[in-house]
């Protein structure tokens, strides 16, 4: 049976949230709920039931889930009333602003055996199952490097995003993003977290950043964002023991070259710019293989379905709530590091 659902804040996340529940095998869009009158019309305008207060919503008896989709700073109240009315709980990332107010959240599912997990739906872009995807078959052997750059030219959106009391930022917007999937990838044996941050359009909060995770096994991750960028980098490379891949833009697929032979015979120099090399030498198909990864296959509902299925007991959390804690840790030390311009232990 279908589970109801209710939207709270039906801006551009939640009517995304609406959208795909009218939509959805698993769950039925019961209605919204949204402070701002203009946006209860909007949603009226399109047959979806508003409710008139955060009140009605809770005493609904009907209703089993509640997604949150609000400015940052308002999440933890609003989750914490919500499951202390039984009803089970997903928010929009980052789930809240700091671990303190994130255990407080977990303590409220607990206390009322309620699920309560955060929208990590960069879970399932292509680009990063793709590069999950060679890195758990060791395609290109043990990885010690990993770079995941987003890079856009139009600065923070003119909203809340832009304000510091509310949550703005990038680490916040899209850097939790990032360092979620790097740890899915790569895990969670971090040591040690360097993070500059750019306030190159905005003052108030970073407009972008540049993290670095150091890991026990000595390799690296790195996340760049950048809201100024009108040339960007690719969206994702990564090194490993047998070779490199590559993902240009998120549209593209994987490039992968693989070394079959370490020595050639003879390397002859090339002309490199003004003087000669070896060590630059390209390589040819004696040495190294060539070719594309096949886009994995991608579906966002999948989401609510395993929500709903750890609900009824049938699985575990997709997003798991150590999986929530540590990626508001790691989030907390990039601050840290930011602040004191060092290197910091995690």
């Amino acid at each position: 049976m279908k589970k109801n659902l209710v939207v709270v804040g039906f801006g551009g996340m939640g009517s995304w949230h609406a959208d795909h529940a009218l939509e959805s095998d698993v769950v039925t869009l019961k209605g919204i709920y949204d402070i701002d009158p203009a946006k209860s019309a909007l949603a009226k305008s399109h047959g979806i039931y508003a409710y008139s207060s955060y009140d009605e919503v809770l005493a609904d008896k009907d209703v089993d889930i509640i997604t949150v989709a609000i400015p940052n700073d308002q999440h933890k109240d609003v989750v914490v009333a919500a499951l202390n009315a039984g009803k089970h709980v997903l928010c929009e990332k980052p789930v809240t602003l700091s671990t303190e107010l994130l255990l407080e959240m977990i303590d409220a599912a607990n206390k009322n055996d309620k699920m309560f997990s955060v929208h990590q739906n960069r879970r399932f872009d292509v680009d990063y199952l793709a590069m999950k995807t060679i890195h758990d078959r060791g395609e290109i052997g043990d990885i010690f490097n990993i770079e995941s750059r987003v890079h856009g030219s139009r600065g923070i959106p003119s909203d809340w995003r832009g304000k510091k009391e509310f949550g703005g930022g990038m680490i916040y917007d899209w850097g939790i993003h990032l360092i979620d999937q790097i740890m899915m990838i790569k895990g969670k044996d971090i040591k040690k977290v360097y993070c500059r941050l750019d306030n190159i359009t905005n003052k108030e909060v970073d407009d972008g950043f540049k993290l670095e995770l150091y890991y026990g096994d000595s390799s690296r991750a790195y996340i760049e964002l950048g809201t100024y960028n009108f040339i960007a980098l690719p969206r994702f490379y990564m090194q490993g023991t047998k070779g490199t891949a590559i993902i240009t833009d998120w549209r593209e697929n994987a490039k992968i070259v693989k070394c079959k032979h370490w020595h050639e015979s003879d390397v002859l120099p090339v002309e490199n710019a003004a003087g000669l090399t070896k060590t630059m030498a390209p390589r040819d198909s004696v040495t190294v293989d060539e070719y594309e990864f096949e886009r994995p296959v991608s579906d966002v509902h999948d989401y609510y379905r395993n929500f709903c299925d750890a609900i009824e007991k049938k699985a575990d959390l997709m997003v798991s709530n150590e999986d929530m804690l540590f990626d508001i840790k790691v989030m907390e030390a990039a601050f840290r590091s930011a602040k004191s311009g060092q290197v910091i232990d995690f």
